[in-house]
């Protein structure tokens, strides 16, 4: 799976407007709403459960430059498959039981991005009906609301795969016995790197596209 700078070049060595300005949409639906939406979502559930680490940190902010990680910025450019900057949660601050109140705030991350995915349908369907089927304007609204759509599926469904450091494994984490705990928590300093090997290889993608597709189409009435 290519990623949106790849498809800018393409359309830069062959001329196609089109493929650039949809590739540029993602770029933006993705960097500047999904993942610091994402990444806020966390932050304030850790506040609210009574950790403010992330909050000190300036992450309950909108602001991208807040929750961009570069490396992993990068990769989604290049690759289609990236990650933000983690929110800090100190898991001894959290009320109830530490592991549970992560998971907790772990989740809130990938719910929020369906709830977004769910409000981006709603406005597809509202505006699919008004729009004019020969203005470009409208075309171009309906494509990007389409992709909001989609990105926001992919996203949460990424997040929902049970390796560090994602959401999911931190779910996992909260069901597993002591000693599975510990393994995961071992398996840590190697997540980024098994899901860039997943990634070279096309197991994320099969993993995740078809079904992200899937629940995209249903959502959009298509």
């Amino acid at each position: 799976m290519n990623g949106p700078l790849v498809g800018i070049f393409n359309g830069l060595t062959s001329g196609d407007v089109t493929l650039i300005l949809a590739q540029l949409i993602v770029l933006v639906l993705l960097l500047g709403v999904a993942f610091p939406i994402h990444e806020l979502a966390h932050a304030l559930t850790a506040r609210y459960l009574g950790d403010n680490t992330g909050e000190r940190m300036g992450r309950i902010t909108l602001n991208p430059l807040a929750h961009l990680d570069p490396f992993g910025t990068l990769l989604f450019a290049l690759t289609g498959f990236g990650w933000a900057r983690p929110v800090p949660v100190n898991l001894y601050r959290l009320q109830g039981n530490p592991r549970t109140s992560f998971a907790i705030v772990a989740l809130a991350g990938p719910l929020s991005n369906l709830a977004l995915a769910a409000l981006f349908a709603l406005l597809f369907r509202f505006a699919l009906p008004l729009a004019g089927a020969d203005s470009a304007l409208s075309r171009i609204l309906l494509f990007a609301l389409s992709v909001a759509v989609q990105l926001n599926i992919f996203l949460a469904l990424f997040n929902l795969i049970p390796i560090p450091p994602l959401d999911g494994s931190r779910l996992l984490t909260a069901l597993l016995p002591d000693q599975g705990q510990a393994l995961m928590d071992q398996l840590e300093r190697y997540g980024f790197i098994i899901l860039i090997a997943l990634s070279a290889t096309g197991v994320l993608g099969q993993l995740i596209v078809r079904p992200a597709t899937l629940l995209s189409r249903t959502l959009l009435g298509l």
